[in-house]
C-alpha cells in the first residue's frame, strides 16, 4: 500500500526550518539551499512546494500566525472562565513580544516579512492585510470592554486600541538587549492597570 504524503506536514517542517535559519542567522541568509539544508531535504524538495522564497515566506508567516494563536488559546483557556479583558489583552500583547523560543521565531519572521513587504507589493498588501485583522482583534476587545464597563466609556477605542499596540514595539529593545523582559511586562501591566483603573 502505498505511503500517504502529508503535504502540509512538509510544507510546516520547511516552514520551521525557515524559522530557524532567520532565527540564528538572519533573513539575508535564508536562501532556498540553505533553508533545504536545515530542514535536511533537498533544494528541489523546497521548490517542488515554494515557487519562490517569497512564495515560502508567506506561508511561513501564516504558520507562525497560526503557531501564536494556538498559543494565545492555550493561554486564554488557562485564564478565569470567562476571562477578564485586561488578562486577554495581556496575554496577547505578551504573545506579540519575543519572550519565548517560539514568539522570538515568529517576531523575527515578522521583522523579515514586513522588510520585505516594502519592496513587494503582493506581500505589502498581504502583510497589511494581516496587520490590520490583528488591529481589528484588540480594537473588537477594547471595545468589549468599554461596553461592559471595564474601560471608561470617554476612552477613545482607536485610540486605546493604537496605544495598546505601541507597546510591541519593545521588541527592538527586547532583541537588542536594551531592556530586559521584565521592565516590558512592567510597563505592559502598568499602562493595562491605567486603562481599566476604575472599573469592576
Amino acid at each position: 500500500m502505498p505511503k500517504v504524503v502529508d503535504h502540509q506536514e512538509r510544507r510546516e517542517v520547511i516552514a520551521r526550518a525557515l524559522w530557524r535559519v532567520v532565527d540564528q542567522h538572519g533573513w539575508t541568509k535564508a536562501t532556498m539551499r540553505e533553508v533545504a539544508s536545515e530542514a535536511g531535504v533537498s533544494l528541489g524538495h523546497v521548490q517542488h512546494y515554494f515557487a519562490s522564497r517569497a512564495g515560502l515566506l508567506t506561508f511561513a508567516m501564516e504558520f507562525a500566525a497560526g503557531q501564536t494563536a494556538d498559543r494565545v488559546a492555550r493561554g486564554l483557556a488557562a485564564l478565569d472562565q470567562p476571562p477578564h479583558p485586561r488578562d486577554v489583552l495581556r496575554l496577547v500583547l505578551v504573545e506579540m513580544l519575543p519572550l519565548g523560543p517560539d514568539a522570538r521565531a515568529s517576531s523575527r519572521m515578522s521583522a523579515a516579512y514586513v522588510l520585505e513587504a516594502l519592496h513587494d507589493p503582493a506581500l505589502r498588501e498581504q502583510a497589511s492585510l494581516g496587520l490590520r485583522d490583528g488591529r481589528a482583534m484588540v480594537a473588537q476587545l477594547v471595545r468589549e470592554a468599554i461596553a461592559q464597563g471595564r474601560i471608561a466609556p470617554d476612552r477613545d477605542p482607536d485610540v486605546e486600541t493604537d496605544l495598546l499596540l505601541a507597546l510591541t514595539g519593545f521588541t527592538p529593545l527586547l532583541e537588542l538587549e536594551v531592556i530586559e523582559p521584565q521592565a516590558a511586562l512592567a510597563a505592559i501591566d502598568q499602562h493595562l492597570d491605567r486603562l481599566f483603573a476604575g472599573g469592576p
